[in-house]
């Protein structure tokens, strides 16, 4: 499918998550049938996917960390696959520059860095260093919640 204006206006509508196909039809000024079959189209196609999305922040003892991962290996892809099955792992960007992956982690009273650390990377190999970025504020830093 072609991703063109139109499509890319309804993405932004559903930045946050669900909102009713006649809301955005309405707003854009298309026909409620028009939203609903691109979003099928889009769903289908396996390049939108809505989602729940959670303010860390407003989550009493949670706490996002943003971690640089540098590997010693170039197998970027999978050790990123495999960073994504560790406990508090909201998301993971294989980058290019200092780091190899960007994680998201979210802690919570009972597991923060440390446990993290200790019982999840160790699983890891081919971990060369990493490094912590405490989150001090977000801004739209929404993510999944998988703890």
């Amino acid at each position: 499918m072609k991703i063109d204006d139109t499509t890319i206006a309804i993405f932004k509508h559903l930045r946050n998550g669900r909102k009713s196909f006649k809301r955005i039809a309405e707003s854009l000024n298309l026909a409620e049938n028009t939203v609903r079959s691109r979003v099928r189209q889009l769903t289908n196609q396996g390049i939108l996917e809505i989602v729940g999305l959670v303010d860390p922040e407003s989550i009493p003892s949670h706490q996002p960390v943003i971690i640089g991962v540098k590997l010693k290996t170039t197998d970027m892809f999978n050790k990123g696959e495999e960073f994504s099955h560790l406990k508090g792992v909201v998301s993971v960007s294989v980058v290019t520059g200092r780091y190899d992956l960007i994680l998201v982690v979210l802690f919570k009273e009972d597991y923060g860095l440390e446990e993290f650390y200790t019982e999840e990377v160790v699983k890891v190999d081919d971990v060369q260093s990493l490094e912590t970025f405490v989150v001090c504020k977000g801004y739209n830093l929404k993510v999944p919640y998988i703890l």
